[in-house]
């Protein structure tokens, strides 16, 4: 574990922030600062890092050695993930703050956004880059939802969240419009950090590190098509774009 309070750097300018990847531990924690900020943030992300805290003045700074990813093609939508989504409206970057809120609920649980964390993704939301899909009941209240950083064509999911009485599949669900909104935009590649079974059974799969930097490398030039707002899906309508 390398530490760097002021701005992490661990190689040359060519490298981002982080310096060269060569360089970095062999795990998944590859530095740690006192330094965070929007700015700091993108260029993290750009250089297949992202930031999780550690303690209360201490950031974390992460690249998994193992990183779970969504490829074209590759999110499994199973015959009750559609009926159950087919109950639902989905909206993209229309209740962000509501969003990031209940991702960061404490009772959740393995919570980890802090208020920092919250500050600097609004910013970035108010910036353009940070994004967040919504899923609604028929009743209109917000049951399911996710966000993430869009950069180039990375999508890089952050953290998700669903009602867990009102909002089966819910999250399954913006997952789905996420990528729709993916295939409209031209984005590539879904970066959701770490594998878990729930991950996995969506078909999410594991790339090693030096994979998956070689891969954003690629995708994280690609034009950045404008994320204009869009309206709302109907469930039925948005089961039609995964007709198989």
């Amino acid at each position: 574990m390398s530490e760097h309070p002021n701005r992490c750097h661990t190689g040359g300018v060519h490298d981002g922030p982080f310096g060269d990847p060569a360089a970095w531990p062999q795990q998944d924690l590859i530095a740690v600062s006192e330094e965070f900020d929007a700015a700091l943030t993108v260029e993290a992300y750009a250089a297949g890092v992202f930031p999780m805290p550690l303690e209360p003045d201490l950031m974390g700074w992460w690249s998994p050695m193992a990183r779970a990813t969504f490829l074209p093609g590759s999110l499994k939508v199973s015959r009750s993930l559609r009926k159950q989504a087919k109950r639902y409206v989905t909206t993209v970057d229309a209740a962000f703050d509501d969003v990031l809120a209940q991702c960061a609920d404490p009772h959740r649980d393995g919570s980890w956004i802090d208020e920092r964390i919250a500050s600097v993704y609004a910013e970035l939301h108010r910036s353009g880059i940070a994004h967040s899909v919504e899923t609604w009941a028929a009743d209109g209240n917000l049951v399911g939802g996710l966000y993430g950083i869009r950069l180039g064509g990375l999508f890089a999911g952050e953290s998700m969240f669903h009602d867990p009485v009102r909002g089966r599949d819910a999250s399954k669900t913006a997952l789905m419009r996420l990528v729709v909104e993916m295939r409209r935009v031209g984005a590539e590649l879904l970066d959701t950090q770490w594998l878990t079974p729930h991950l996995a059974s969506l078909g999410a799969v594991q790339m090693p590190r030096d994979e998956y930097l070689a891969r954003l490398a690629e995708v994280i030039t690609l034009p950045m098509r404008r994320c204009e707002t869009q309206a709302p899906l109907t469930g039925a309508e948005l089961v039609e774009n995964f007709r198989r």
